[in-house]
């Protein structure tokens, strides 16, 4: 309910809800029991960052209606016959060679190997550690005003 972050968290019914609080909160409700020991601050900037990690994308090559149609056109192949030899629907091969419709992956993957064409292209993103900010905030206990039972 404060915020404040403790060394130990206890699991805590306040007013019907379960709560996990601090050890200074868990007076506002029934105690159901501990929480396992939680990480404090200290150990979390002594934690070596991370390194980069790169992710490999697959992405659609950009003139992919063109290379469709041309490679249809140069086995010889209608729209119609094509569709058929790939169980699509005519109006799909038309949607894609006019770069209205956007194949996903398993058609994309349909049609290079019956064209026999490359259409997609691997995309390398590398990302380095994340910088975190230390920003000073209110928590909900810096609003709340109790006053102290005695």
């Amino acid at each position: 309910m404060c915020g404040k972050v403790d060394d130990y968290l206890n699991r805590v019914v306040i007013e019907g809800v379960e709560l996990n609080v601090c050890s200074g909160c868990s007076r506002f409700g029934k105690v159901i029991g501990p929480l396992r020991k939680i990480i404090s601050k200290d150990a979390i900037k002594k934690q070596p960052r991370t390194q980069e990690k790169e992710e490999k994308i697959e992405l659609l090559v950009e003139d992919y209606a063109d290379l469709i149609k041309k490679k249809r056109e140069s086995i010889g192949l209608s729209q119609k016959d094509f569709a058929s030899k790939i169980n699509e629907k005519e109006s799909t091969v038309h949607h894609i060679e006019t770069g209205t419709f956007e194949p996903n992956m398993a058609l994309t993957k349909k049609l290079e190997r019956m064209l026999g064409i490359k259409l997609i292209e691997e995309h390398e993103e590398k990302h380095g550690p994340i910088k975190k900010r230390r920003e000073e905030g209110f928590t909900l206990g810096d609003f709340i005003n109790v006053k102290n039972r005695r």
